[in-house]
């Protein structure tokens, strides 16, 4: 981001004397400031409909925690762009509440959103790379256009591993050339992980009411659940891909990263719709849904769900936190059944295939769609601008995905087609479908994933295990929500479900969720004391 474009925002904030206090609450480790900035959207609705709160206050207040904390104080790094005309359309929305017209839940409220999803205004879209840095879209992804007529304020964009951390083989999560290291609001030491880094860094953070992940495999709900946070990944083709810089349509979907479920539900809600710009989207409809009715303290009452015991063991304290949640689940009515979820090791390798095969026309025909003006035009152009700025962009960590993927022949090769279907048959009928339909159940239960790790630019990201891949390869949604903490790191418990099962596995993460309430804001320590 240009510097200079936050201090003019912070000016035109007038929000000097927000800095300095939260900069001093920053520095004490605290996360003191306004509790709005913590609330959810319904809290932050009604204070508005009082005409206590209004949309441009809580965009200054916002726009300070952000000069405080993510920019001084922590250093997150989390934001990577402010849009500069976040004001001025917080006061647009303000006067049309003025005039009677709330256009619905999310009116007025500040939501960041990934630096992959293209917006036609004055920010860049850059998935972090110096290749397109100051490069703007031409045109709104569908998403961005569905906050915009949902009357969301687009506060900013949030940094993220480059190129969705479909870069290198030895990456680092959450490092860009453009915003560099992001870093975790529980340990600064530690990893967010990827790739929707930022997104998760600032919601655990109060940096704004909303962000936005992109997902093609955990990269909504890794950094979830590394952030304490919610995550949903929805169904593939339950909300566009348009206009967001692609890794692989097989998987790619974008999806709510908040601090609440009911938040989560509200933001899929307003992002779902059928896009002519996006043939996937076609299949949902009919079956997006209010998710704000899911939102049931009962919705684990009678529920059958497998637990899925081959995606434990990664790590002895995560195993023993995880066992305690579940009790919690049997105690709110669920039935646990242990099960294995089948054919697991069969889409490994064909799964990075298929994501190869995909990269570079997809990442073509986006540039041409929505940046046809940048410098790069191809990915033989990314590689080789990442070539001749080497000191900046492969200072951590090489492109070997970049070089593979342009080496891929194209969707009409053999072996792309044969890995697709390999994925889709072992990932869905003989995955996610056969253990569900075999044992009755609702959902799968599973721990999300590791706690953070170090950061590392020697070894480069060592995740501690992951159920990332069964939902993703299959393209079925999957929900994460805090758990608790293991040395004061954040675990995350999933949900995960068949094609367009939102609704029930929102009900279901909602109802664990309010009856354990584990989610605390992070007190932005420099390291976490670990005892052998």
């Amino acid at each position: 981001m240009d510097r200079r474009d936050f201090v003019r925002l912070g000016v035109a904030a007038g929000a000097a004397a927000g800095v300095a206090q939260l900069a001093s609450a920053a520095a004490n480790g605290s996360t003191a400031g306004s509790a709005i900035l913590e609330a959810g959207v319904q809290e932050q609705q009604a204070q508005m409909a009082a005409g206590k709160l209004s949309s441009k206050a809580l965009v200054q207040q916002y726009l300070a925690r952000i000069a405080a904390i993510d920019k001084a104080g922590p250093t997150l790094r989390a934001v990577i762009e402010l849009n500069p005309d976040a004001l001025a359309i917080a006061e647009s929305l303000d006067r049309e509440r003025k005039a009677g017209k709330v256009r619905g839940p999310l009116h007025g409220i500040p939501v960041l959103i990934k630096d992959n999803i293209a917006t036609a205004d004055k920010m860049s879209t850059s998935a972090g790379s110096l290749a397109l840095d100051g490069v703007r879209a031409s045109k709104d992804a569908y998403v961005a256009q569905k906050l915009r007529e949902a009357g969301a304020v687009i506060l900013g964009k949030t940094n993220l591993s480059e190129w969705a951390n479909m870069r290198s083989t030895h990456s680092v999560s959450g490092w860009s050339g453009r915003g560099g290291q992001t870093r975790n609001p529980y340990a600064l030491d530690r990893n967010t992980s990827g790739s929707s880094s930022g997104s998760g860094a600032a919601m655990a953070a109060s940096l704004a009411t909303l962000a936005i992940g992109t997902e093609t495999d955990g990269s909504i709900v890794s950094p979830a659940s590394t952030c304490g946070i919610v995550g949903i990944k929805p169904t593939l083709g339950l909300v566009s891909r348009s206009g967001i810089i692609p890794i692989a349509h097989s998987q790619d979907t974008a999806g709510p990263m908040t601090r609440s479920v009911a938040d989560a539900a509200l933001l899929l809600s307003a992002l779902c719709g059928v896009d002519t710009a996006d043939e996937a989207t076609g299949a949902s409809r009919g079956k997006s849904a209010d998710y704000a009715r899911a939102l049931r303290k009962d919705g684990l009452q009678g529920k059958r769900i497998g637990v899925a015991r081959n995606f434990f063991g990664s790590a002895t304290a995560i195993d023993a936190l995880i066992e305690k949640e579940l009790a919690v689940l049997k105690a709110q009515g669920a039935i646990l059944v242990d099960v294995q979820v089948p054919n697991t090791d069969k889409y490994n390798d064909s799964e990075l295939e298929v994501l190869l095969g995909e990269f570079r026309p997809d990442l073509e025909a986006y540039l041409a769609a929505y940046a046809a003006h940048a410098p790069v035009k191809t990915m033989a152009d990314v590689i080789a601008f990442n070539e001749k700025n080497a000191a900046r962009e492969l200072q951590h960590f090489g492109q070997e995905h970049l070089v593979a993927a342009q080496a891929k022949p194209g969707l009409q090769d053999k072996a792309y087609r044969e890995a697709l279907a390999n994925n889709r048959r072992y990932a869905r009928e003989e995955g996610i479908d056969k253990i569900m339909r075999e044992e009755k159940l609702d959902a799968l239960v599973a721990p999300t994933g590791g706690v953070a790790w170090l950061t590392d630019y020697i070894n480069g990201d060592h995740y501690g295990g992951s159920f990332s891949s069964p939902a993703a390869v299959a393209g079925y949604p999957h929900v994460t929500v805090p758990a608790g903490y293991v040395h004061g790191l954040p675990v995350g418990l999933s949900f995960v479900g068949g094609a367009w099962s939102e609704a029930t596995l929102i009900g279901m993460a909602y109802a664990y969720e309010q009856a354990t309430l584990h989610r605390r804001a992070p007190a932005f320590p420099a390291s976490v004391n670990v005892k052998a």
